[in-house]
C-alpha cells in the first residue's frame, strides 16, 4: 500500500525526518482505489525499469489536478526499523514485520543460489 508523509514545515527536511517528530505518517495514503492501483503499477514498472533486485522502495510526489504521479526516486536501501515507512507499508499490505524479515532472506538466498551457478569456477 502506499503511504504519504506530511511534513510538519513547507518542506519535510532533516529536522522534520529524524530530530523532530512534527511529520505524519500516512499509511495508506489517503487515496482512491484507482490512484492506488495506478501507482502500484508505476512503482513495479519503475523498478522493473531499472532491474532491481530484492528490497527498494518508490518514492512519488502527487500533483492534484496536473500531472499525477512523478517518481522522484527508488531507495534500494530504505529505513529498516519497526518504525520507518518501509514495514509500516508492507504491514498495510497484510505483511508482518516478522514475515517481510523471512520474504527478504529468502530472495536473498534465491538471489546468492542464482549467482553461483551463474558463475564458472
Amino acid at each position: 500500500m502506499p503511504g504519504e508523509i506530511v511534513p510538519s514545515h513547507e518542506f519535510y527536511d532533516y529536522d522534520d525526518k529524524y530530530i523532530g517528530d512534527g511529520a505524519k505518517l500516512l499509511v495508506p495514503a489517503p487515496l482512491s482505489a484507482t490512484e492506488v492501483a495506478e501507482v502500484q503499477q508505476l512503482a513495479i514498472q519503475i523498478y522493473r525499469t531499472l532491474r532491481s533486485d530484492g528490497m527498494a522502495r518508490v518514492d512519488f510526489f502527487y500533483e492534484v489536478g496536473k500531472r499525477g504521479f512523478l517518481c522522484n526516486e527508488i531507495n534500494t536501501i530504505p529505513g529498516f526499523t519497526p518504525i520507518s515507512m518501509y514495514p509500516k507499508l508492507w504491514q498495510a499490505s497484510g505483511v508482518s514485520y516478522p514475515e517481510l524479515l523471512d520474504e527478504l532472506i529468502d530472495l536473498a538466498i534465491a538471489r546468492h543460489a542464482k549467482r553461483r551457478r551463474n558463475t564458472s569456477r
